[in-house]
């Protein structure tokens, strides 16, 4: 429902704004300019998504195999004795417990098909232990926190629409997404945990908490110490290396657990297929709504009007260009992609407003979306501080993205 209001807005503003810009300043292209951003608009969104099928194909394939060769389980029990101490209310041995396992792992895993299945059945069973019917229990909004903090090790997508759109090094963001994403998602997890007064000083959660910013530190400390240009090679090269090694591992993983990976790749690569398809009309409403707002020169007022409050306190300007990736991405993830793409296609895959877009579009997840999905799917109707913690977990996510991006582009 927000992003039909925010579509419909796309149009009155940007229509408004050329009828001033004819009337008041007899500007007699912004008109022409507007109707032909619709048939470029147009034209982008199919060639983009006729250009996804090959790569989703693949790595939905890739997954598949992962999927059917246990690997969504193993980081499911991998990961149990940390959520049993975020979900203290949950009994150890509750099936609840085993379906938030699975969705965090096929989130973690990029396998969003997966996931949401799992999400669902999480919440209908944490329903059946709450009290209340109406209102949020701690468990679901520490769930959907994690939901919405996107923690994702393989940025699938991303990496797809950066090939699409000519990047030189697709994967060249995959450690940056990597890093913005942990914040995003332990500042979810530290302002829930202070909400519902859990314990966060246990050896467990120290461990694992203390352990990953160890890592993450030492990542960020690692590539400072590395000029521009050696930074990006690095950076490109780990994360080239990694994806192969994960390709690769599912492969062998598939091969041992005596899985037929052949015809389970071909199995998710026909997803893939289907879900270029399926994406064409939600691409073309978006990058329409977006081509016509951005010709009838409001966008350029919008961003105008941002880059002079943050020159005005002083600060550097060169990331509030893709800020509109920000800002809707708590809204729609549609939406969101789609201001990732018109960034990359108006500045370039490899300017740094392409890169930050896509750390942006990396960073968190779709708030609202997912806590309307999830809430309403057990008529939740009283969210106490879901929507708080989710979009503080949010703001965290974007300023790691910024301070990243400068850090690594």
């Amino acid at each position: 429902m927000v992003l039909n209001y925010i579509w419909i807005a796309f149009f009155v503003v940007a229509f408004v704004v050329a009828l001033i810009r004819l009337i008041f300043l007899g500007d007699l292209g912004v008109f022409p300019a507007m109707m032909k951003s619709t048939f470029d608009s147009s034209k982008t969104a199919f060639e983009i998504s006729l250009g996804l099928t090959g790569v989703l194909s693949l790595w939905l394939g890739i997954m598949k195999i992962g999927e059917r060769g246990g690997l969504v389980n193993a980081l499911a029990r991998f990961l149990s004795p940390v959520f049993v101490r975020l979900f203290p209310d949950i009994p150890k041995n509750h099936p609840a417990m085993g379906s938030i396992f699975m969705n965090i792992a096929a989130n973690m895993l990029g396998l969003d098909n997966a996931a949401t299945p799992l999400g669902l059945k999480a919440m209908e069973q944490m329903q059946e232990l709450n009290p209340k019917k109406d209102t949020a229990t701690n468990p679901m909004i520490m769930f959907l926190v994690l939901n919405t903090s996107g923690l994702t090790l393989i940025p699938v997508s991303i990496m797809t629409y950066r090939a699409q759109m000519g990047a030189s090094q697709p994967t060249d963001v995959f450690i940056p997404i990597l890093l913005a994403t942990f914040f995003a998602t332990l500042a979810g997890i530290i302002i829930t945990s202070l909400y519902q007064r859990i314990n966060l000083l246990n050896r467990t959660l120290l461990l694992t908490l203390g352990g990953a910013c160890v890592v993450v530190a030492g990542i960020i400390w690692g590539f400072s110490q590395l000029d521009g240009a050696t930074m990006n090679a690095v950076s490109t090269s780990v994360a080239t290396i990694l994806l192969m090694g994960i390709i690769t591992g599912f492969i062998l993983v598939g091969l041992l657990k005596r899985i037929n990976v052949y015809d389970a790749f071909i199995e998710g690569a026909k997803d893939g297929f289907q879900t270029a398809v399926r994406i064409i009309p939600y691409l073309v409403a978006i990058l329409v709504g977006i081509g016509v707002f951005r010709a009838s020169g409001a966008m350029d007022m919008l961003i105008g009007g941002i880059k002079w409050g943050i020159e005005t306190c002083g600060f550097d300007t060169s990331f509030v260009d893709a800020l509109p990736t920000a800002l809707m991405k708590p809204l729609s993830g549609s939406g969101a992609r789609g201001l990732m793409v018109d960034a990359m296609k108006t500045f370039g895959a490899d300017s740094f407003v392409g890169r930050l877009s896509c750390l942006f579009q990396g960073s968190t997840d779709t708030t609202f979306y997912i806590l309307a999905v999830y809430f309403g799917s057990v008529s939740i109707k009283y969210t106490r501080h879901a929507v708080a913690c989710g979009l503080l977990a949010d703001l965290a996510g974007v300023i790691a993205a910024i301070s990243i991006c400068y850090l690594f582009f």
